[in-house]
């Protein structure tokens, strides 16, 4: 008999994770099934064996690297639980600052796009937030789709899903708002290979050599879809937004502006399509 089977306590569990303390009590929730109140009020409570090992088994994944969203299966996106897999790119705060700028500029009743919608996330964030709007979302793979379908459903949102390389699989349809975090590190970026990002698809993350073709490519084919008026909003790396900015301006939108995240960087371009 081992110490996982003959006496673990929440609290001995934490201490022994080898984890920081917020990633191992989110680990160890996951397992029970409680909030992380229980972990701090009941420390002392006996854990059984086979939670226990689970657990262990868990805190093993992380310590090799594997994101704790991953090993759960959820993520927190702008006070939306949602259900994440290897499948997709795992919601990050900083992205919160998209659905932010949508919400000031989306007329009411609105059309909206969104490109690349992963989770589901964003869109999912927008339509909580602002029940009228009509949004399509698309995604290039099918397992992405399922996912943020299933996300939709869970909180009792109305999203079209559509399986679309961008926006070729799309009609003629015009929207006001058109938003994406797209892929947009470089090929080669040495942050591919540092921590959560290594379990990431590729698909999800690399936007060409430098990170911008992606952003390029949605920047150009937008303008046919936006109507008179209506904004073009998206995430990009900690030092594109110049770049950004000079690419929206030249291709001819309005108001041309970038977005800090709460972190304080350069987050999100927004340009405004005048038609």
């Amino acid at each position: 008999m081992n110490a996982v089977e003959t006496g673990a306590t929440i609290g001995g569990l934490l201490r022994e994770s080898g984890l920081p303390r917020l990633e191992a009590e989110l680990l160890l929730c996951s397992v029970l099934g409680c909030e992380r109140v229980r972990l701090i009020a009941r420390a002392e409570e006996a854990v059984d064996s086979s939670r226990a090992r689970s657990a262990h088994a868990r805190f093993a994944r992380r310590r090799a690297g594997e994101p704790v969203s991953y090993i759960t299966g959820w993520r927190e996106f702008y006070g939306l639980a949602l259900r994440v897999t290897p499948e997709v790119l795992i919601p990050r705060p900083e992205t919160e600052r998209l659905v932010e700028l949508a919400l000031e500029r989306l007329p009411a009743p609105a059309r909206v796009l969104e490109l690349g919608t992963g989770s589901g996330a964003i869109a999912i964030a927008l339509a909580t937030e602002r029940p009228g709007l009509g949004i399509v979302a698309t995604d290039v793979s099918e397992a992405a789709l399922a996912l943020a379908r299933r996300n939709a459903r869970d909180h009792g949102v109305e999203i079209a899903f559509v399986l679309s390389d961008w926006l070729d699989a799309l009609g003629p349809e015009q929207f006001d708002l058109i938003v994406s975090n797209p892929p947009y590190v470089a090929a080669g970026d040495a942050h591919l290979e540092r921590g959560d990002v290594r379990f990431e698809p590729r698909l999800a993350l690399v936007g060409g050599r430098d990170g911008l073709a992606c952003i390029r490519e949605i920047a150009v084919r937008a303008q046919n879809r936006l109507r008179p008026g209506g904004w073009l909003l998206m995430e990009h790396g900690y030092d594109q937004g110049d770049r950004c900015v000079k690419l929206l301006s030249a291709l001819g939108y309005a108001a041309v502006t970038d977005f800090h995240d709460l972190a304080g960087w350069p987050r999100a371009c927004a340009g405004v399509w005048r038609g």
